[in-house]
């Protein structure tokens, strides 16, 4: 009985030696896998950053000329789109709160440009006569765009074809 009593206490001590050893032997190898990913990583986004540095070496204006070639507007004339300024007005009721739409306007034709700031005012005189309950949810905003669609065909008599909501802010 003497052994079986010396050999669990024997197994007792190495019980959590050996845990210490196996969480040591562990961290090790997580540490070690986490460096050799590090590295296969880093060597892939060195070059974005050298590209990144040669870009800010051409100049802040060169860089952002070509940025503006290279991005496609939508409002040019062979597309027939203008974009109206932003609208920001407040609200007929209550009239804490304030309204922000951006529109651009498709053509059936070429653009005109007063045709373009005629129903500029339109809608900016318009969004001043709505409340927060007419435009709540998604039907209030198809409502308003259905009476944004046939204010603008009735000063347009049928040259603009279709009206498009880039953004529509309330707060």
């Amino acid at each position: 009985m003497a052994t079986t009593e010396g050999g669990e206490a024997a197994a007792k001590k190495t019980g959590p030696m050996a845990m210490i050893a196996s969480l040591a032997v562990l961290t090790l190898l997580g540490g070690g896998g986490g460096w050799y990913l590090g590295n296969m990583i880093a060597e892939k986004v060195k070059p974005a950053e050298v590209a990144a540095a040669q870009s800010k070496a051409g100049g802040e204006g060169a860089s952002t000329g070509k940025r503006d070639e290279d991005i496609p507007r939508i409002s040019t004339e062979e597309s027939g789109v203008v974009q109206l300024d932003p609208i920001t007005v407040n609200l007929a009721y209550p009239s804490e709160n304030w309204v922000r739409v951006e529109v651009a306007l498709l053509f059936n034709g070429p653009p005109d440009l007063t045709l373009a700031e005629a129903i500029h005012e339109d809608i900016l005189g318009y969004m001043r006569t709505v409340s927060l309950q007419q435009i709540q949810g998604p039907r209030g905003f198809q409502f308003l765009k259905d009476d944004v669609q046939e204010r603008v065909d009735l000063r347009s008599q049928g040259r603009v074809t279709k009206v498009l909501f880039r953004t529509f802010v309330v707060e």
